[in-house]
């Protein structure tokens, strides 16, 4: 259960930096170097994990260039001939970031727009995503669950996958329990089913959203460079790097900086 630090009030920016770093969002990534570079350089390879459904992916940036604009994404450069440790995220770029989201959402809320929130990292994002959900309803934002209960095949997997909704965050299950995905036919399920203004998502979810050209609010890690990059080709704006694996309730001063805003 999120404690009262989610109760939307003004803290000191720098009490929000400090507890970004104490929780793990920011400062040294949960990703080591060679994590991170082997994803790099699988991207610039085309692996279908990594291109989250994008096209034309990272095309015209190599690895030393994705390792620059993944630095510069997340405030701190990386060393590219690095062997040890991990990069680092600096709190302050995620507050920025999460301060343009919260004006972008301000927009939304005032245009009375249809806003769809939707997470790869089930259990780890969406406290923080239905949370700013709320808070955008409460503004005045129309939150859509898009193809909620609509099931698909995957014969190679032997699977079928289902999109269900946790409040107002969409996810996929296996219809036994959410599911981690990179995978972006979920996404494309859901905008089959409405397409709607706004998409606040993460991996494969944020990448079919930018694919189709929805306005998409994206999160990403350091080790999932897809969206940064197709924030520098100019297919989408706001995206928040940060470590997408902590536990939910260490995101709090993510809320608080996009409330702020909202």
């Amino acid at each position: 259960m999120l404690d009262e630090r989610w109760e939307r009030r003004p803290y000191p920016r720098e009490e929000l930096a400090r507890a970004l770093v104490e929780g793990g969002v920011a400062g040294p990534a949960g990703h080591p170097h060679d994590n991170v570079f082997g994803n790099m350089r699988m991207l610039v390879d085309h692996d279908p994990d990594k291109l989250f459904g994008l096209s034309d992916m990272p095309e015209p940036f190599g690895f030393e260039d994705i390792v620059r604009l993944v630095g510069e994404a997340a405030g701190v450069p990386i060393d590219a001939l690095a062997s040890e440790g991990s990069p680092d995220i600096d709190p302050g770029a995620v507050l920025d970031a999460c301060e343009r989201m919260g004006e972008r959402l301000a927009a939304a809320a005032l245009r009375r727009e249809r806003v769809l929130f939707a997470t790869g990292h089930p259990g780890d994002l969406d406290p923080l995503y239905g949370a700013i959900a709320e808070l955008a309803a409460a503004r005045g934002a129309r939150i859509v669950r898009p193809g909620e209960g609509i099931f698909w095949s995957d014969l190679g997997a032997g699977r079928r996958w289902t999109i269900a909704f946790h409040g107002s965050v969409g996810m996929v299950t296996d219809e036994e329990r959410p599911r981690h995905s990179h995978r972006p036919e979920p996404m494309e399920v859901m905008l089959t089913a409405e397409r709607p203004d706004l998409v606040v998502a993460d991996h494969g979810f944020a990448g079919a959203a930018i694919e189709a050209g929805v306005e998409t609010l994206s999160v990403a890690d350091v080790n999932d460079p897809a969206l940064i990059v197709a924030k520098a080709q100019g297919r989408t704006d706001i995206v928040v790097v940060l470590d997408d694996h902590v536990p939910p309730e260490a995101y709090w001063p993510c809320f608080q900086a996009v409330a702020g805003r909202l």
